[in-house]
């Protein structure tokens, strides 16, 4: 399941957070719907939304998953991106993430947040891509202003 692939690999994330690296990792995982699901998604937001809220707003991780051929689900949408504010800024837009997950909008839940990622048809379908960043960029200036 997606969502439980994102829930593990948030705990890899946490276990090096020691030191910059970057966790990629591809394949197509799987999303149960529930008979009365009401939301549109796809296997890579159902994979962010389930790492989103493991990490519950750690700071210096960030995260990406896409479909290559540019759909993730049925729309032409291939994924999404998270930071450490994923989980407040959708609070603050109305829509936490248990709401999100529990209706698998993946979709609904990214657009709000204008967190989308959309390429359009690539038509390349070779893999669904993950890849979370820990840490940080560069190092922090110790320059004063």
């Amino acid at each position: 399941e997606a969502r439980d692939l994102g829930r593990e690999m948030a705990r890899k994330s946490m276990q090096t957070r020691n030191r910059p690296v970057v966790l990629i990792s591809g394949g197509e995982t799987t999303v149960t719907m529930g008979a009365n699901t009401t939301g549109k998604g796809g296997r890579n937001v159902e994979f962010l939304m389930g790492l989103a809220r493991e990490l519950n707003g750690a700071p210096d991780i960030c995260a990406l998953a896409c479909d290559t051929d540019g759909v993730d689900g049925a729309q032409d949408i291939a994924g999404a991106i998270i930071t450490p504010t994923t989980l407040d800024r959708a609070t603050n837009a109305g829509y936490p993430i248990a709401n999100a997950l529990q209706n698998h909008d993946g979709h609904g839940f990214f657009a709000r947040l204008g967190d989308q990622v959309v390429t359009g048809p690539t038509r390349t379908n070779v893999n669904d891509f993950r890849a979370i960043l820990i840490g940080r960029l560069s190092p922090k200036s110790t320059a004063s202003p």
